[in-house]
């Protein structure tokens, strides 16, 4: 699958199979994920990879979108560490290109994905330190579920002519 390909047949997904992910996938995502850009010369992510079926199932407590069903067999919490003496804003931007790489990656490895968010919601943000012991200065930032799509959304075209505008408003 090229990267437009990708990019354009790309779906959220909320419903797997109970096929586990393989072991070496979460690997590939990661190193997707890191290869998004970002501003400094530190990265601003940590990512959290999670596979216990116990605490998955606590998951949709703390993050309502992110009850999805069956239970899916992975999912990824994409941190942003503020302890990082950059711009936040610009860490922020970086979290999020490192969140869409990852799905985009898992796409391409015929996975299905949904990025679910927690930042800037301070209750899910609590919920999420509290659950994986966060380091003071890191934020949980979104949640990734990860699987086998047990039906892969179609397409849609999301381009809006209206929307574009050539050397001003």
């Amino acid at each position: 699958m090229d990267t437009l390909e990708a990019i354009m047949t790309r779906r959220s997904v909320r419903e797997y199979t109970d096929r586990p992910v393989p072991g070496g996938t979460a690997r590939q995502l990661l190193a997707a994920a890191m290869q998004a850009p970002y501003a400094g010369g530190e990265p601003p992510w940590h990512f959290i990879v999670i596979d216990d079926p116990e605490i998955l199932s606590r998951i949709p407590a703390i993050s309502p979108y992110a009850e999805v069903r069956p239970p899916a067999p992975a999912a990824i919490l994409v941190c942003l560490d503020l302890r990082i003496p950059e711009n936040r804003d610009f860490s922020i931007q970086a979290c999020a290109a490192a969140t869409e790489n990852l799905l985009l990656a898992a796409h391409a490895l015929g996975l299905g994905a949904v990025w679910t968010a927690v930042y800037p919601d301070a209750d899910r943000m609590l919920g999420f330190a509290n659950l994986f012991s966060l380091p003071d200065g890191v934020a949980s930032f979104a949640l990734v579920t990860v699987g086998h799509p047990a039906v892969r959304p179609p397409p849609v075209d999301r381009y809006r002519g209206e929307r574009v505008h050539r050397n001003g408003w």
